[in-house]
This record gives structure tokens, C-alpha cells and sequence, in this order.
């Protein structure tokens, strides 16, 4: 009789709250809370299957795992494989079983951890995560719980015709697709990139993520035609890019893109305000490079060669070479990497300001996980693969990092 009472009142608030809520991201937070109550667990998350591609996203959650945004391919991984199986899975201690070391998501489990798939008799929508029960186990009766109200939660979300569109008015302006990058070392042949798939929009800050020597700088220079593909399909605004002539790779990289580089790379002979301008003449619809010089902030030092000015200083002048020629990417291969965190902080607050003013594309390669706070998304390399991908739904500003 007890379990009786439990399960209807987990039903009843279920569907009082389905009743009441029509905004996707809310229903799911509520569903989240009622779930735990129900269920005496300390931390659930659900994922949500995208419109525009093959991966489920998590967009809600309660716990002390950092996963919101932490993506997962379908069919991959236990997530993705309890999304197409259709079955609700018990998995005991994942961060101690080798089958599970890989996983995107396993920064989320717990000791205890059921998977549940949120689905109708006419499609699948996502997956309920829940850790650790307050009785060091899942009953008979919490499994009842959590697979009827994920029944209820995808019903709703079928009959108001939810979708979760991570990139929603979004733009696609670079697409690879398949992408292998091989070297010849002595008498074999290196692949550091092993198949890279990935989608860069308009408008987002994107920080790529990894070890060194997992092929992140590889893949920056082959986004920003410094270096050519060995395999694979790129394109640029739909239209096939994969082996450009060199006339169109100099046209490509002088109006498509920008550069911030870790070491500067400025002119030493030239002024803080004449390298923006060597830069500016050779570009096609060039902004003002002395308002460039003022949006950094250095307009004092216009008539400053690289010597005289500290390494904060030169990154800002960077930043405005990069922006002087309008372009529609930025690659920043870690910008902040030889500054100290106030100065560092400063260059991000300049690059936040990029991609909110100008919607410009930020493309930012660094090995600090704190600045991966402020994208609009975040990949990281592995092995030359892209082993996780995250959709930030609330990216922090530049002024509340810390590191």
C-alpha cells in the first residue's frame, strides 16, 4: 500500500506539472526535482535528443556533477545506447568499470545509476539518469517510478510538439566532415587527425579542448586554410572547399579569417597602429584601423613598437589586426596562454565582446578548462577524434572566471 501511495503521488505531481508547463527546458528541471523526491536520489539528469543532428544533449539536472551541456551520440555509450535500445538499465560503480571509461558522460554517474529512455509508441526523446537512492539501491518500485514518468514526460513532450534545437537560428559557415590530416614521419606515415565531423556557426564562441599532440592546432589550421586536409569534405557556407586552388586558399584566409596567435607574431619594426594597417591594406573591405586601436583600448600606444609594450598589450594589438579585415571566423590558438589571469582575463573579456557585438565566430584552441565556461560550446580532442562535445546553454561571462 505504501509503494501504492508512492507511486501516485510521483504520477500526480508529474502530471500537475506537465499541466501547468509549456516551456521545455522548465518542464524538464520540474521533472528532474520530482523524480529525486520520488525516487531518494541525489542527483538525476535528463537528456534531450536534438533536432539538427544525431546527439543528445543534457539540458537539465540536479547533482554535483559539471554536465550541463555534455553531449552523447546516439548508439554510442550508455546514454546512447539506452536511447536506441529502448531499455532501462541498472549499472553499478561506472567510474570503476573499464567499460565505461570513454564514455562522455561519465563524470555524471554515480555509485548506482539507472537509465531510463523517455519514449512513445511513435518516437524516442531522450534519457533519465538517476545516482545513487537513498537506500544504496533501486527498488522494484523506483524503476515503476522513474519508467512512468518518463513515459508521461515524452507523451507531453510529443503532444505539444517540444523540439530541443541546441542550434536554433543558427548559421553553418564551415563544415567538416571526415576530415583525416597525415604527416610522414621519417619513413611512416603520422595520422593526427583520425576523422574529424564538426559543424561551426555563426556567431558562437567554440573552445577546443585536449592533451598536446591530440591534433587540436591541426584542425585549426585546416579550418583556417593554413594547412590542407589528407582525406575528407570541407565546406565553406555549403559550398565544397576540399581542394581549393592556391589563388582561392590566399582569398580564403585574407577576407574569411582572422588570427590571434599565442606568441603575437607582430612586426617588430612596425607600430602598434601601422601593424593593424598592414593588415587592413591588404584586405578587402577593411575597418578603421585607429578604431580598432581604440576598441582594445591602446590608442595611447598607436606610435608603440611590440618591444615597448608588455604581452597584454601585444595580444590586444593581435586581437585588432584580427578584427581590422572583418572577418567571419577568428582562431585564437591559446591567446591567454603567456599572460597572467588579470591580463588573460582582459583578452577573453575582449573576445566575449567580439562574438556578442560583432557575431563574429570565435574558434579558441587552450588548454585551460576554466575559459571552456564562457563558450557557446565545447569539443574536446582526443587521439585525434573528437571524443565529447558540449552545448552551453549558459555561458559564464569573462569577468566571472577564475583559474
Amino acid at each position: 500500500m505504501a509503494n501504492d501511495m508512492r507511486f501516485i503521488t510521483a504520477v500526480w505531481q508529474i502530471m500537475d506539472e506537465l499541466q501547468k508547463n509549456d516551456q521545455l527546458e522548465s518542464t524538464l528541471a520540474a521533472s528532474v526535482e520530482i523524480l529525486l523526491q520520488n525516487t531518494g536520489c541525489t542527483s538525476g539528469y535528463i537528456f534531450m535528443k536534438g533536432t539538427e543532428d544525431d546527439r543528445l544533449y543534457m539540458i537539465a539536472g540536479k547533482g554535483s556533477g559539471d554536465g550541463l551541456g555534455i553531449s552523447v551520440k546516439a548508439g554510442e555509450g550508455p546514454v546512447g545506447n539506452v536511447f536506441q535500445g529502448k531499455e532501462c538499465i541498472l549499472i553499478e560503480n561506472a567510474a570503476e568499470d573499464p567499460e565505461y571509461q570513454n564514455a562522455s558522460e561519465i563524470e555524471l554517474f554515480g555509485k548506482k545509476t539507472l537509465l531510463t529512455p523517455m519514449r512513445t509508441p511513435h518516437g524516442q526523446f531522450g534519457v533519465v539518469m538517476l545516482n545513487d537512492p537513498e537506500d544504496d539501491d533501486f527498488t522494484a518500485e523506483d524503476i515503476r517510478i522513474a519508467e512512468n514518468i518518463c513515459s508521461l514526460i515524452a507523451l507531453d513532450i510529443e503532444d505539444k510538439g517540444m523540439e530541443f534545437r541546441p542550434y536554433k537560428n543558427k548559421k553553418q559557415i564551415v563544415s567538416l566532415r571526415g576530415i583525416i590530416k597525415e604527416f610522414m614521419n621519417g619513413d611512416e606515415v603520422r595520422r593526427v587527425l583520425k576523422g574529424i565531423d564538426l559543424d561551426v556557426y555563426e556567431g558562437e564562441l567554440l573552445v577546443v579542448l585536449g592533451e598536446s599532440g591530440c591534433g587540436k592546432s591541426t584542425m585549426l589550421n585546416i579550418i583556417g586554410g593554413m594547412d590542407r586536409a589528407t582525406q575528407g569534405q570541407i565546406l565553406v557556407e555549403g559550398k565544397d572547399f576540399s581542394s581549393p586552388s592556391e589563388n582561392e586558399l590566399t582569398k580564403f584566409r585574407r577576407d574569411y579569417i582572422g588570427f590571434i596567435f599565442q606568441s603575437y607574431n607582430l612586426m617588430p619594426n612596425l607600430t602598434a597602429l601601422e601593424n593593424i594597417e598592414f593588415i587592413a591594406e591588404i584586405s578587402r573591405h577593411p575597418l578603421s584601423s585607429q578604431e580598432m586601436l581604440d576598441m582594445v583600448d591602446l590608442s595611447e600606444k598607436a606610435d608603440t613598437y611590440p618591444s615597448a609594450m608588455s604581452g597584454g598589450q601585444q595580444q590586444r594589438v593581435c586581437i585588432a589586426r584580427a578584427i581590422v579585415k572583418d572577418p567571419r571566423i577568428i582562431l585564437a590558438d591559446e591567446p591567454t596562454a603567456a599572460l597572467d589571469f588579470h591580463t588573460g582575463q582582459d583578452v577573453l573579456k575582449l573576445i566575449e565582446r567580439i562574438v556578442r557585438d560583432r557575431k563574429t565566430t570565435v574558434i579558441m584552441v587552450t588548454h585551460n578548462i576554466e575559459i571552456a565556461k564562457m563558450a557557446n560550446r565545447v569539443i574536446r580532442l582526443k587521439d585525434g577524434m573528437i571524443s565529447s562535445m558540449r552545448v552551453n546553454l549558459s555561458p559564464l561571462h569573462a569577468e566571472d572566471l577564475s583559474w
